[in-house]
């Protein structure tokens, strides 16, 4: 199974929180994390977020306010969230979902710095940051 060990920890408990944005997940090793869904989505294990290699990944902006519309479960190791934006191509496995939970401050240090370094914002949208030439990508007003 996708990157499941013995020693992987299963989750006990999910529940989507809808007002406040959080997925808030238990397993059984007695850790409750709270996984915001702008985390998830800007950390999305999707090709379209990840890229196809090292130094391929496509920067998540403007992802403060997504919601989780649907969250389905895959087999008997992950789930797969459908996004408010339309997004749904990420399966995240609990082994997975536990690095967000534990590992959240260092993944919102480093998201941080990969917005900074790219000379954009948190809440730019995303066609402006893709076109990357000051809006010329194509749309005629």
């Amino acid at each position: 199974m996708a990157g499941l060990t013995s020693q992987t920890p299963m989750p006990t408990a999910l529940t989507l929180h809808q007002t406040s944005r959080v997925l808030e997940i238990g397993f059984d090793d007695g850790k409750t994390f709270r996984i915001p869904f702008e985390l998830m989505r800007v950390y999305s294990p999707s090709a379209e977020v990840q890229g196809h290699g090292p130094g391929q990944e496509v920067l998540q902006t403007g992802k403060r306010d997504v919601g989780i519309t649907d969250l389905q479960t895959v087999g008997h190791y992950a789930v797969q969230p459908t996004f408010s934006d339309g997004h749904d191509t990420g399966i995240f496995s609990w082994d997975y979902l536990y690095h967000l939970g534990a590992d959240q401050e260092a993944l919102w240090a480093q998201y941080g710095q990969r917005i900074e370094a790219a000379g954009t914002h948190r809440d730019a949208p995303m066609t402006a940051a893709a076109g990357g030439a000051g809006g010329a990508c194509g749309h005629h007003h």
